[in-house]
């Protein structure tokens, strides 16, 4: 590693942290493949175990000695910038990123056929633009047992940094993919193809209790878990195409859980 000391948050030097969006970060610095900045330790951590390049890192001074065991493996070349604490956190709010981000090369997702093959119990996100509950999902689907997540093209990006900061990183552990576009098109289909049994998490008049929906595994225990955003929920192409619809049953007169704690009870109870 090469470390730098970068006096000023505005040096040029930092703009892959600092000036550049989501959208650009995938599709500008390497069109290729892209880029994704990887947000606190914990992630930074984990997205190195599971062999993601890092290109460069920004620490502010007390992360760089907390993080040298880190830092002892990364390739000489890539770039190591450390800011001062005051200026860390005028740049990137350090009470919350904790000092430590890291661009990285973004990984080349597989296919959907390739994603199903070697998974039992899939979760399926449609339409979540808050990448804060994109990545909480990650995060339930990875501690609750969940083999692979299917993102469809309405959802935020899994990669983007609020999504990788929330998920603690599991966007790396869990093989997931990109559902192809128009949605849903085949990506319905092909579940039910592939022998899973498809549940839409919605409250549909007929959908049945979750208790009552373990017993409707596919072949091998094959379950795909279908979750829609707050509000609107899952679109009705989609619960068309499930093989039911499940809920979990509420007290008090409350209609729903957010998409976050839906997701984890739901998980827990078919997983």
């Amino acid at each position: 590693m090469t470390t730098i000391r970068v006096p000023d948050a505005d040096d040029a030097r930092l703009d892959v942290f600092t000036n550049l969006t989501n959208h650009q970060l995938r599709n500008r610095v390497d069109p290729g493949r892209g880029v994704l900045v990887a947000e606190s330790e914990i992630a930074i951590r984990v997205a190195l175990e599971e062999g993601i390049e890092p290109l460069a890192f920004l620490l502010s001074e007390k992360k760089l000695s907390a993080m040298e065991d880190v830092l002892a493996g990364v390739r000489d070349d890539v770039p190591v910038y450390v800011l001062t604490p005051e200026e860390a956190e005028r740049l990137t709010g350090y009470r919350v990123t904790r000092g430590a981000l890291c661009a990285m090369r973004r990984p080349v997702n597989p296919d959907l056929a390739a994603l199903l093959a070697n998974a039992c119990r899939v979760v399926v996100l449609e339409g979540l633009t808050d990448a804060s509950n994109v990545g909480a999902a990650f995060r339930n689907a990875a501690a609750l047992g969940a083999d692979a997540v299917v993102v469809a093209p309405t959802c935020a990006d899994p990669l983007c940094r609020r999504a990788v900061r929330v998920s603690m990183g599991n966007v790396f552990r869990l093989p997931w993919t990109f559902a192809p576009r128009p949605w849903p098109g085949e990506s319905v289909r092909a579940l039910g193809e592939a022998g899973f049994i498809r549940l839409a998490l919605a409250l549909s008049d007929d959908a049945v209790s979750l208790r009552d929906a373990r017993g409707l595994a596919g072949p091998n225990g094959k379950v795909a878990l279908f979750l829609g955003a707050e509000g609107p929920g899952l679109t009705s192409e989609v619960i068309e195409g499930c093989d039911a619809s499940v809920i979990i049953p509420m007290a008090h007169g409350t209609d729903s859980l957010n998409v976050a704690a839906a997701s984890a009870v739901a998980m827990w109870e078919l997983f």
